[in-house]
């Protein structure tokens, strides 16, 4: 009873605060009819992103591109819609667990595994954010949609190469001591990739848990929450010294993101994961492709 009176406090308090941005901004009414459209992009990019544990980067850096936003623009937008999707995921999948797996066997392993990757999938974006050079072949604006799409391309043939363990029946229930050592090596390299694609440490940490056959939900679980930390992190760097968030896409599509993080639960939980996943590798594969801009 007190988790839902503090669900319903937060998601009020979370109404409230955007009422009062957006009767305090210029012209309202203006600003609604040129971006209102952007709160459904939030609402499908937000329950992709934490249905699937894949960052919410794979539905918006696409659009963005579409819309001709530079490089720049594309990912530091796409990092601020995602701090409001991807915490409002967070928020949900930590509240499921504290209140239904709370002793459940198969998910006593989530404290250890934020433990073993949010620090490091922090330090591998401050690293690429503030040096550059790290990732100085792939990170280059010109080749950001290139590197998008091979990316995608990648983590759908991993999720499509997961799908049969996903018949299992029984999972794991405990690190191995190899998991301590890849785990924190997996987040870190996930967390540079996010840094300049906004997407990558979550996916690769659902499609490592799944291969390794934790239960799915854990592992989409596990990959919400840590990109929720991730994108926290990485949100400074734009506010502070990029300056490229575009606001006003984000005051749209931020409000539809809270909304698909908040729904995104329940679709995991009615679809099978299974024809979940592979409807998800689908669409990342398409997108992936769509995204490499080929030349004949």
């Amino acid at each position: 009873m007190l988790s839902k009176i503090s669900s319903t406090y937060i998601r009020l308090t979370l109404m409230l605060v955007w009422l009062l941005i957006f009767f305090n901004v210029a012209q309202p009414l203006q600003l609604l009819t040129e971006y209102g459209g952007f709160a459904f992009l939030g609402v499908v990019g937000a329950i992709f992103a934490n249905a699937t544990g894949a960052g919410g980067g794979v539905v918006f850096i696409p659009f963005f591109n579409q819309l001709a936003f530079s490089s720049e623009t594309s990912i530091a937008t796409s990092f601020a819609i995602q701090c409001c999707g991807m915490t409002a995921g967070a928020l949900t999948w930590w509240a499921f667990y504290r209140k239904q797996h709370r002793h459940s066997a198969e998910w006593t392993s989530i404290s250890k595994v934020l433990l073993l990757t949010v620090p490091a999938s922090v330090l591998g974006l401050l690293l690429v954010q503030f040096n550059p050079e790290v990732f100085s072949h792939v990170s280059a604006p010109d080749n950001l949609h290139t590197g998008f799409g091979i990316f995608s391309i990648l983590l759908a043939i991993a999720i499509f190469a997961s799908i049969p363990i996903l018949n299992s029946e029984k999972f794991n229930q405990h690190l191995a001591k190899a998991d301590r050592y890849f785990l924190p090596l997996i987040a870190l390299l996930g967390g540079g990739v996010t840094a300049w694609l906004s997407i990558g440490v979550g996916e690769l940490l659902a499609v490592y848990l799944i291969i390794r056959r934790f239960n799915v939900a854990f592992a989409i679980a596990s990959a919400v929450i840590l990109s929720a930390f991730t994108v926290w992190a990485g949100i400074v760097f734009h506010i502070v010294h990029s300056q490229a968030i575009y606001w006003p896409v984000v005051l749209f599509a931020g409000a539809g993101a809270i909304i698909g993080g908040i729904l995104a639960k329940h679709l995991v939980l009615y679809f099978s994961a299974k024809n979940l996943k592979i409807f998800f590798a689908a669409w990342i594969f398409i997108l992936g492709f769509i995204a490499i801009p080929f030349s004949f």
